[in-house]
């Protein structure tokens, strides 16, 4: 809990006015999650949760001392729930992210924001015409290795942009994709190791390097039973002349941390497992005491609810000083539609270009 205040305290995030009621719906292993980082939040409650099992939802709700729900439009008619936070499979996230949006709710969703590009827009587009904030989980761009990054990137310390790469070799059990039921299906996960397990990586990767220009990607089924891939990989042409690869599996055993990768002119950054293990920039030699400190604050943000705490608290100060989220939907596309543009050059053999319309 210290460290959690004391990284709010960090973020320059000010004094809440009336809290803003939370409902969750979906109540597996995310959406405990989310209600857990939620008490670390100023200026927010949990007020509702919600899962279409009544065993689960029950069970949710008794855990955190509030309401649960089977349906989640009888949810929404709560007068004290500002907030629905969507923490189901993948493939729902529009759907139910519309009817809180519709019902006068702002809408944050898990990471992706949906599975297809259409979908996203649909949900972009019914919360700008309610009015409501939507903001989407990235929650590693609030890490503090990727804060430090993106600013000595932004400040032009790096100088040209020469490469970037996002690794993600994890590993997965058969039994993980089989006890899920939706895991690895084009209909609820959209895909299998890209979207689910690598699309942080890949959301950092274009928000260090920019946006993309072009890509050629292969997808494939190495060592599980699924409909999706556990291996997917790309070369990737940003505007700015940099280019990069993806590489995402679950076929990896034992696991390995993620890794980001970012070399310019004047430097390389290596992030892995969300600590920043080298940072090398000309004129730069990092105080031993300064490095020990980030490395500290990166640790605490791999183990516990940090970096969500920190998204979820930036979320409610959108709302309530009227500001766009640092990831809103439009944020929260940009990931998926490099996803979708891997899936689509491996199913036609092609480049594909950006934007994809």
């Amino acid at each position: 809990m210290k460290k959690t205040k004391e990284l709010l305290s960090f973020s320059g995030l000010g004094d809440r006015m009336k809290a803003l009621g939370f409902g969750i719906v979906g109540g597996g292993v995310i959406g405990p999650f989310h209600a857990k980082a939620l008490g670390n939040v100023k200026g927010a409650k949990l007020v509702a949760v919600c899962d279409a099992i009544d065993a689960v939802a029950k069970k949710f709700g008794a855990d955190f001392g509030v309401p649960a729900y089977n349906d989640v439009q009888e949810m929404l008619k709560r007068d004290d729930l500002d907030v629905l936070d969507v923490c189901t499979p993948s493939g729902l996230h529009a759907k139910l992210g519309i009817l809180g949006a519709e019902a006068g709710k702002h809408v944050l969703v898990e990471k992706p924001i949906d599975i297809t590009l259409e979908r996203a827009d649909a949900l972009i587009s019914a919360c700008e015409k309610a009015g409501v904030k939507l903001g989407v989980i990235f929650q590693h761009r609030f890490d503090a290795a990727t804060r430090k990054l993106k600013e000595a990137v932004d400040q032009g310390r790096f100088g040209r942009l020469i490469l970037g790469d996002a690794y993600v070799k994890w590993y997965r059990t058969q039994e993980y994709y089989d006890k899920g039921g939706w895991r690895g299906t084009w209909k609820y996960d959209g895909g299998g190791s890209l979207i689910n397990q690598s699309i942080h990586t890949i959301d950092l990767q274009r928000y260090i390097m920019g946006d993309p220009a072009w890509l050629f990607g292969r997808i494939g089924v190495m060592t599980h039973k699924i409909e999706t891939e556990d291996l997917g990989l790309a070369i990737i042409e940003f505007k700015s002349g940099a280019r990069g690869v993806i590489e995402g599996s679950t076929s990896i055993y034992p696991g390995l941390p993620e890794r980001l990768e970012i070399h310019g002119e004047k430097g390389t950054a290596i992030i892995e497992g969300g600590k920043m293990v080298k940072w090398a920039v000309q004129g730069e030699e990092e105080r031993a005491e300064e490095k020990a400190k980030l490395s500290a604050a990166a640790e605490a943000s791999a183990i516990t609810a940090d970096s969500h705490a920190l998204q979820m608290q930036d979320f409610v100060d959108a709302i309530q000083q009227d500001r766009k989220p640092l990831v809103d939907g439009h944020e929260g596309r940009k990931a998926l539609e490099v996803v979708v543009a891997v899936y689509r050059s491996s199913k036609t053999g092609k480049v594909v270009r950006f934007p994809i319309r």
